[in-house]
């Protein structure tokens, strides 16, 4: 099973190159984040006639999470646990089963958090103060398990080309990767990093200043797997090339294989 997580950065204006990168990698399932699109107006139909399951969690603009799977859905949350007022579309927990049981896994579009002295960092951390306390309620299942998606958190030096101009920026704060780490040290294992050793590989390239062209790249977006899911790992990747496509999201695809099969279409 090959399941996927990307920023699309608009979904509306990315389709093609994401009906041309889901006929070039196939994946089964598809974790998108900022589609900034309203459910109603989400674009169902092409992926649909793909052989995809959809679900989507929106708002206008802005944010916006979804999961694409050719498998149907058991289960369907949106939002993180936690704070009932944050309306914030950044959040989507799916459960399918597979020929092993359950596989549930949340796309999810973690905060920004700048400028750090801002009440948008503080949002940040609770964020994931809530991301780690749903995760530890879930890992108790003992099931695979994935949290796939934008993270906006640069774990460690090896996973930007220059971290020097990172440091005072929210995604690489020493208290942004203290949260991060708590995360993983619940017993998840960052797929892309047990795969590939750094520096990189990067999956985001600001549309400033040249970055692309330099290679000034940055790992934000993550495949975190419980132990019932890393069992099942066999290969990670990130498809820089789609970066290079014409009018390309400033994120690329990050992917993962399973030896997981599903249970039904």
């Amino acid at each position: 099973m090959r399941i996927a997580t990307w920023n699309v950065n608009s979904i509306k204006q990315r389709m093609d190159q994401l009906v041309a990168w889901i006929t070039e990698r196939s994946p089964d399932i598809v974790c998108l984040q900022e589609t900034k699109c309203v459910d109603e107006a989400f674009p169902r139909e092409p992926l649909e006639s793909l052989g995809y399951n959809v679900a989507a969690h929106g708002q206008k603009a802005f944010n916006g999470v979804a999961v694409l799977s050719k498998f149907r859905f058991d289960e369907v949350t949106p939002r993180l646990p936690g704070e009932e007022s944050d309306d914030h579309a950044r959040f989507m927990e799916a459960v399918i089963s597979t020929g092993s049981g359950s596989l549930r896994l949340a796309s999810l579009y973690l905060p920004n958090g700048n400028p750090p002295a801002t009440d948008k960092y503080a949002y940040k951390i609770a964020w994931m103060d809530r991301l780690i306390q749903y995760a530890q309620e879930r890992l108790s299942l003992e099931e695979p398990l994935i949290l796939a998606g934008d993270f906006n958190v640069i774990p460690t030096t090896a996973d930007a080309r220059n971290p020097d101009r990172w440091t005072s920026d929210a995604l690489f704060l020493p208290r942004t990767r203290e949260k991060f780490r708590a995360l993983c040290n619940l017993g998840f294992t960052d797929a892309v990093r047990a795969a590939c050793e750094g520096p990189g590989p990067f999956t985001f390239w600001d549309y400033q200043a040249g970055a692309w062209q330099k290679n000034e790249g940055i790992r934000i977006d993550h495949l975190l797997l419980s132990p019932q899911a890393t069992d099942q790992l066999i290969a990670a990747g990130v498809d820089k090339h789609v970066r290079s496509w014409e009018k390309p999201s400033d994120h690329v695809p990050v992917w993962i294989e399973l030896g997981l099969s599903g249970a039904s279409r």
